[in-house]
């Protein structure tokens, strides 16, 4: 069994990743659970504990998505919440333009549900996770903080693959691996799995 999810790797810009971490900074004596920055992703599908039988069909439907998928771009174009100013939950970078990552996830829950795995309904909104927040000591000092930095934008990035990831929860936050790279517009190997995992970079 191993914890699966399929996702976009992104490497934002220095100048982003400055404003993200004096974000941090600034923030530092809230409990919020922030997203190291080596492990940035977009996620287009979380699948839990998997077995290696579904983790065959996961790495059929992601290879044939990637390859009818042309690669395209985004940008990061700043911060937001879910959840209400007064009781986030939830700090995230948006994208633009969204829609092909919108299309893409929605293709992605069709053909899994097609693969015999439970259709998850809750509606599209591609985003980037950037911090969980569990309570806030003050919430008038992180609603002044957070308007500093939430219209922080980032250089437009090339998205030229979908990576099936494993994730290895530890004391010190979890470590991704690469268990599959699929490429965009390109004819995939259907390789093995699973793979020989590689550390994400």
């Amino acid at each position: 069994m191993k914890r699966l999810f399929a996702a976009i790797k992104i490497h934002p810009d220095s100048g982003f990743l400055k404003n993200y971490q004096e974000m941090k900074t600034a923030l530092c004596h809230e409990q919020i659970k922030w997203v190291e920055e080596r492990n940035i992703h977009i996620t287009l599908h979380f699948f839990g504990e998997t077995e290696d039988t579904k983790a065959v069909l996961i790495n059929s439907v992601l290879r044939k998505l990637a390859e009818k998928t042309n690669p395209f771009s985004i940008r990061l174009s700043g911060f937001g919440l879910f959840g209400s100013s007064y009781s986030p939950r939830v700090i995230w970078a948006g994208i633009e333009p969204g829609q092909t990552l919108q299309a893409i996830m929605k293709e992605l829950k069709i053909d899994l549900g097609s693969a015999g795995f439970d259709f998850d309904r809750q509606n599209l909104v591609p985003h980037l996770t950037l911090g969980r927040i569990k309570a806030l000591r003050d919430k008038k000092y992180f609603q002044r903080i957070f308007a500093q930095f939430k219209d922080t934008p980032s250089i437009y990035e090339q998205i030229n693959e979908i990576i099936l990831f494993e994730s290895k929860l530890q004391n010190s936050g979890p470590v991704y691996s690469v268990q599959q790279s699929f490429i965009l517009g390109k004819k995939n190997s259907p390789g093995s799995f699973p793979a020989d995992p590689g550390e994400l970079q």
